[in-house]
Parts: C-alpha cells; sequence; structure tokens
C-alpha cells in the first residue's frame, strides 16, 4: 500500500506547487504620488456675516500633501492652523484682539482644544464641458471642525502642471453642523438682531509641490 501512496502523495504535492508558480500575477496599482503642500505659497480667506455687521480674514495652512494621478488632483489632505486666524477688516489692535479671543474661544472654534482643522479629500469628479478659466472639478471630501467630522463637497478649479499641484475655490459652511451655535437664530429665536448667520464662507488656493 505504501509503494503506492507515497509516489501519489508527490505527484499531488508537485502538481500544486507547478500550478501555483504558473498563476498569473495580479498587478496591483501603484499609489498616486503626493505632492507636498507649501503654505507659504497657499491662501485660506474667511468671511462671517451677522445681521448688523460682517467680519472677514485669513487663516493659515500647516500642513498637508495632494495626491495625484497624471494631470489631475484624486486625493489628500489638508490642515489649517486654527490659531492663525486673523481678522484683516478690524485695524484697532485691542478690537482685533478681543474679537479673535473670541472666535478662539469654545464659543466658537474651541482653539485651545481643537488646534487644527482637516479636510480629507474623498473623490474628485470632472465637470463636463468646463471653460478653461472656470471650476472644473466637483471636490467631496470629510471636512473636520473642533472634533465633528462632516462631508461637504464644492465646485473648484484644479490641475497639474509641471510639477505643481493646484485648488482654488469657494466653499460655504454650516457651522452649527460642527457644534458651533453661539448666536444662531436657529437655536436662539429670541436672539432678535444680534444673531449670527449659521453659514460661513471659505476662500482657498492650494499649492503643492512634487517631491
Amino acid at each position: 500500500m505504501k509503494k503506492f501512496l507515497l509516489p501519489a502523495l508527490f505527484a499531488v504535492a508537485t502538481i500544486g506547487a507547478t500550478s501555483a508558480a504558473s498563476a498569473p500575477k495580479v498587478a496591483t496599482a501603484a499609489p498616486a504620488p503626493a505632492y507636498k503642500l507649501q503654505p507659504q505659497l497657499s491662501t485660506l480667506g474667511w468671511e462671517g456675516k451677522a445681521v448688523t455687521h460682517g467680519h472677514m480674514g485669513t487663516m493659515q495652512f500647516s500642513d498637508g500633501e495632494l495626491l495625484v494621478k497624471g494631470n489631475s488632483i484624486v486625493g489628500g489632505t489638508v490642515t489649517v492652523d486654527m490659531k492663525s486666524m486673523k481678522a484683516t477688516d478690524i485695524k484697532d489692535a485691542e478690537s482685533h484682539g478681543k474679537f479673535v479671543g473670541h472666535m478662539s474661544s469654545d464659543d466658537f472654534f474651541g482653539v485651545a482644544t481643537y488646534p487644527t482643522s482637516t479636510f480629507k479629500i474623498a473623490s474628485v469628479t470632472p465637470i463636463k464641458g468646463a471653460a478653461a478659466n472656470a471650476d472644473n472639478v466637483t471636490i467631496a471630501g470629510d471636512l473636520t471642525i473642533k472634533g465633528v467630522t462632516q462631508r461637504i463637497s464644492f465646485p473648484a478649479k484644479a490641475g497639474v502642471k509641471d510639477g505643481v499641484a493646484a485648488a482654488s475655490g469657494k466653499v460655504t459652511i454650516d457651522r452649527t453642523k460642527f457644534g458651533l451655535k453661539y448666536g444662531s437664530k436657529s437655536f436662539f429665536e429670541s436672539i432678535g438682531d444680534k444673531a449670527i448667520y449659521d453659514t460661513f464662507d471659505l476662500t482657498f488656493n492650494v499649492i503643492a509641490k512634487k517631491a
């Protein structure tokens, strides 16, 4: 019995090894190259309004990268330094300090606890028939402010050329979805003309370079 069993086992083992060796290899897609965000070349502006007034200013990107495939941006993550907030329309130093201090407090962005905000790109979809100087993609992704993450989407102009990836556009954010309810008439109906609108606008120009 052993004379027949051992050769048979050897044959099975040999066939299995041959099949594994000859099986076609599945190609794995190469990861998209990461272009390093350039904080000194990138800009982020903000504008918020209330019933009787409004303010505008800037913040700074602190870190990030854009993932590139060919001449298109396909992903990436950017980080904003919330401590860099400035109100460019308030010229008086004392008034500016009070405003930024209030915006940095727990009434709004809680900067001591949440010093950064992030945006992670989930998809970049081309806009068919977009003019050369118009928004040419729709970007969707996860925005995290004050520890709360929400999916948002917005049109933008994006592309890659000569080792530089760039994306620019404007997005409107509903602050109440991130727990920023201070002065919102949606939650405090009796606030009257002291109400602050629920939305604010961000205008961005992100520049990233090939490593």
